[in-house]
């Protein structure tokens, strides 16, 4: 006999990991970084046609003090490159990217050296989001998956060393272009 048939009923139990995950997941306030033509695709999934509300997102914020969310939607320059860390840097905790589209994915048709061959090689990124450019349904579905990866963020006492230390594996490890088997 569990706990839940000794309660009378309208009770609900949880735990304190699970009430401040749903919290989280459902108040992500994102801070755009349009760089190109994937930023015409998140505007128009901002508009009025497709309902980010509904997720909690709908004002985008202009400042990385008010933000929890960033999505890098285009190529990066390597002259943005510094500007793009200082807005992560500025940002508040928990904080999450989503790179949105091949070129901020892994740099796209622009293999130069005046683009950022990834933007993972600049912030860690939580979700890579495919296409060129991705429409807005794919952005929609990107938002879902990282909704259900903040949910099941633990909480904790060591959470500012172990954010430090996953940023730091995500900023060391392999990009997408020095990975085997892609492009080559």
């Amino acid at each position: 006999m569990g706990l839940e048939e000794k309660l009378p009923s309208g009770f609900l139990l949880s735990t304190v990991e699970e009430v401040a995950g749903y919290a989280r997941k459902g108040s992500l306030w994102p801070a755009s970084f349009g760089l190109a033509c994937c930023a015409i695709e998140m505007m128009s999934t901002a508009s009025g046609r497709y309902d980010i509300a509904r997720f909690g997102m709908e004002p985008f914020r202009g400042s990385p003090r008010q933000a929890d969310l960033m999505i890098v939607a285009g190529r990066v320059s390597q002259k943005m490159a510094p500007v793009l860390r200082q807005i992560y840097d500025q940002m508040a905790e928990p904080k999450w990217v989503l790179a949105m589209g091949v070129c901020a994915s892994s740099g796209g048709m622009f293999n130069n050296y005046a683009i950022v061959q990834g933007v993972d090689h600049v912030v860690p990124v939580d979700i890579y989001l495919p296409g060129c450019p991705p429409r807005p349904e794919m952005l929609l579905n990107a938002i879902i998956a990282l909704h259900e990866k903040i949910a099941k963020m633990p909480l904790g006492a060591n959470r500012e060393d172990a954010v430090a230390a996953a940023e730091q594996a995500a900023l060391s490890s392999p990009t997408l272009m020095e990975s085997r088997g892609l492009l080559r």
